[in-house]
């Protein structure tokens, strides 16, 4: 959804001029804890159900009807069960706003049959902010991880939500591997390596993270820890689906070997650290001294 400019609002009795007014843009955070504000200060929804309804039709921002949207947020009821659960819910989402300020039709058009948000209502979705800046990629995916404080709406367990949390998701687990690739590029061992280790928590069978703590341990680590962290990931595939390393995933392997040997060789070949000045004129007066002792 994309964000839009405070737009006017009109006041008054019907027939009365309408007095100019600023709708504050509305903000709904998605990603993890769901989180609403208008123009800044916080709308505290602390019920679950009323938590779904605004998910919901932000997720869905064209206006429908209420069957429609009680269906899909109560699949399991009754028609006047769920219809019931939509009032309430919907009771409890106009009481929050009324608590914070803020009318609730300047963004929701409510009637007996339709409900949804308001057509050019100023609202902001992080999910918009997220998929924007996955879409433009490069420094921006850096953005994106940091939007991304959790699966969506992880704390409602709604059916309807769960294909749109498995994309999301999946977008995020690609994102936390390319900026592996960058930071690691950009030579920041430790933030490539931070997200190598959060893609890994989220699927431990993704390649290109194991990959990248391959390449890391191969700069900067022991020949130990490379070894362990390919036999680790070649134990997980085999496991779970019964299948070797891609050879992209190898091949990271043996450089990464190849750059411990070449590091502890070349540390072998260093010569001796030279004699201070002081010692060797130590040096220079014993033997000065021995030779007028012994001739």
């Amino acid at each position: 959804m994309q964000r839009h400019e405070p737009t006017p609002r009109s006041e008054g009795p019907v027939g009365s001029p309408a007095v100019p007014a600023i709708v504050p843009t509305l903000a709904i955070r998605l990603l993890g804890r769901i989180e609403v504000s208008v123009g800044g200060d916080e709308v505290r929804l602390a019920a679950r159900s009323a938590q779904a309804l605004i998910a919901l039709l932000a997720l869905r921002p064209r206006i429908r009807t209420r069957e429609a949207v009680a269906t899909e947020i109560w699949p399991d009821g009754d028609g006047p069960g769920s219809s019931a659960s939509l009032r309430q819910a919907l009771w409890l989402v106009r009481s929050s706003f009324a608590a914070a300020g803020t009318p609730i039709e300047d963004y929701l058009v409510i009637d007996a049959e339709l409900i949804g948000l308001r057509p050019y209502a100023p609202v902001e979705l992080d999910i918009g902010r997220f998929e924007r800046a996955i879409s433009t990629r490069g420094p921006a995916l850096e953005e994106a991880i940091a939007i991304y404080g959790g699966d969506l709406a992880e704390c409602l367990a709604l059916e309807c939500l769960a294909v749109e949390r498995e994309r999301l998701s999946d977008a995020y687990e690609d994102a936390l591997a390319d900026v592996a690739e960058q930071r690691l590029r950009g030579g920041d061992m430790a933030g490539a390596r931070e997200s190598a280790d959060l893609l890994l928590a989220r699927d431990p069978l993704r390649e290109e993270a194991h990959a990248v703590l391959l390449r890391i341990y191969g700069r900067i680590g022991s020949r130990a820890q490379v070894v362990r962290q390919y036999r680790r990931l070649a134990a997980l595939l085999t496991d779970e689906l019964g299948v070797e390393p891609l050879p992209e995933t190898d091949a990271a392997y043996r450089h990464a070997l190849a750059e411990t040997v070449a590091r502890s060789r070349s540390r072998v070949a260093e010569p001796a650290l030279a004699p201070e000045p002081r010692a060797i004129r130590r040096v220079g007066l014993a033997r000065l001294v021995s030779l007028a002792v012994h001739g």
